[in-house]
């Protein structure tokens, strides 16, 4: 190995399957091999059937479903907000000026922090879950487009003027451009956030999704079931990662590394 060289996709395949398999041998010998108590957590074939159990008896697949749905509605409507918010705030130094300090100081704000208010204020439906999934999305969002778009190369701007571009034009066609294969970037990491803060609101004042089973298995002392709901999370979020590599690949392969 040599610092920075790239590796091929097989290889690169096959290195992170074999971590996979490696994990799943120790968590096997740990647990088959009596050396964790099995209260404390499952096996990994004790897992698999308390996982199926909960797909063909307690109905788990609505929740999955209500989980993704909560986390896509949350982080799309912070999306759609923060985009061209992030946009004007990179292209337009006193939009930054103005917007910077609050956002800022925002972006460390606990989603989870909100939730006693927003319990308050929307109750324990569906907005006061979408509202944290947006708290905890929407001010990281709008700092980093901001510092992917105000961090394009000033010669190319500069470039654009000389050739007569407008500055609306020097924004759509020099600043966007550019900077699109990082907020892509930008939305995927983002978008991986959105999952730990839908948990934590389903971990309060919900019946229904993986948070909600995970605290009702907790109660009954049910590892199995608690780590079924963790992987399934981390599944979705996996084919999820992919999904957005595979479309930004296709959308800009000139910022493919």
């Amino acid at each position: 190995m040599k610092p920075l060289q790239p590796v091929s996709p097989a290889a690169r395949t096959g290195l992170g399957i074999g971590f996979f398999v490696l994990f799943v041998a120790a968590w096997a010998v740990a647990t088959l091999g009596g050396f964790v108590p099995k209260l404390f957590l499952a096996s990994p074939v004790t897992m698999v059937e308390e996982g199926w159990r909960l797909l063909t008896v307690h109905g788990f697949a609505f929740d999955i479903g209500i989980t993704i749905w909560r986390v896509v509605g949350g982080f799309v409507l912070a999306a759609l907000i923060a985009l061209p918010l992030g946009i004007a705030m990179g292209a337009y130094k006193p939009v930054e000026a103005f917007f910077e300090p609050f956002v800022s100081f925002a972006r460390y704000l606990p989603a989870s922090a909100f939730i006693p208010l927003l319990i308050l204020w929307a109750g324990i439906g569906e907005t006061q879950k979408l509202l944290v999934i947006f708290i905890g999305s929407f001010f990281q969002l709008v700092l980093m487009i901001a510092v992917a778009v105000g961090g394009v190369r000033r010669d190319l701007v500069d470039a654009a003027y000389t050739l007569g571009s407008s500055d609306r034009s020097v924004v759509m066609r020099v600043l966007l451009p550019n900077a699109a294969p990082e907020i892509a970037e930008i939305l995927r990491m983002v978008l991986g956030w959105a999952w730990t803060y839908v948990i934590v609101a389903e971990l309060i004042g919900s019946s229904s999704g993986i948070g909600h089973m995970i605290t009702d298995s907790q109660a009954l002392l049910n590892t199995g079931q608690i780590i079924f709901g963790i992987i399934v999370i981390g599944l979705i979020g996996l084919v999820s990662d992919f999904l957005f590599k595979w479309v930004n690949l296709r959308l800009f392969p000139w910022a493919a590394k």
